[in-house]
């Protein structure tokens, strides 16, 4: 089935912004464009997002074809600002493998909470192949590190790949269906204990 004419705009090249008063701009307008989706949902309109920018509509779509475009683009850097924040728990965290795992289990707990803004992403905006491309790496990446680990504790290296790749998806599952499911705060701290339980055994598992 074609994609609506709208959201195959969402995927045409748009305009990049070279100087710093353009990169402003583009910034102004994806903040407000935040904030009118967090409040209005789908229905919010880019005339709106302009105005709450404080800029013209020609130069919103200068940039964005259409708010399928702004949601693309909210996306990508939320994906992109996930991925910075998993690189810098897993060059800041602890040795100490059970803390290790923690850790950035913590990290993509709190990446994947629930939000107004969360929801209108991953419900409304197109699924082009530059955001999946971004969502792919922010999980290659952590399978990389986790075949890393492997490899150092003598795995080897095709093998390592492929648990990492599967242990990932397992734990991101997890996440999402068991400790994103929790009732209270103490619950969601003894569902992160289980699924850091499951991947510690995993890791122990996938090198014996």
């Amino acid at each position: 089935m074609a994609a609506p004419r709208s959201r195959q705009k969402a995927r045409q090249q748009r305009r990049v912004p070279r100087q710093a008063r353009a990169r402003a701009t583009v910034s102004y307008v994806l903040d407000a464009a935040a904030q009118v989706f967090v409040e209005r949902g789908y229905a919010a309109t880019t005339n709106e997002i302009a105005g709450r920018a404080g800029v013209s509509i020609g130069s919103l779509y200068q940039y964005f074809a259409d708010k399928d475009a702004l949601l693309v683009a909210l996306a990508e850097r939320h994906l992109t600002e996930a991925q910075a924040q998993l690189q810098s728990a897993l060059a800041d965290a602890p040795t100490e493998p059970d803390q290790l795992v923690r850790r950035v289990i913590e990290v993509v707990v709190d990446l994947n909470r629930p939000s107004a803004l969360h929801t209108v992403l991953y419900q409304a905006a197109p699924r082009t192949p530059e955001l999946v491309a971004v969502l792919d790496r922010v999980r290659d990446d952590l399978a990389a590190a986790v075949a890393a680990l492997l490899v150092v504790a003598g795995v080897d290296a095709p093998v390592a790949d492929r648990r990492g790749h599967a242990l990932v998806v397992a734990v991101d599952a997890a996440i999402h269906e068991h400790v994103l499911a929790a009732d209270t705060p103490e619950d969601e701290h003894a569902r992160i204990d289980d699924v850091v339980t499951l991947t510690s055994a995993t890791l122990a598992a996938y090198t014996s």
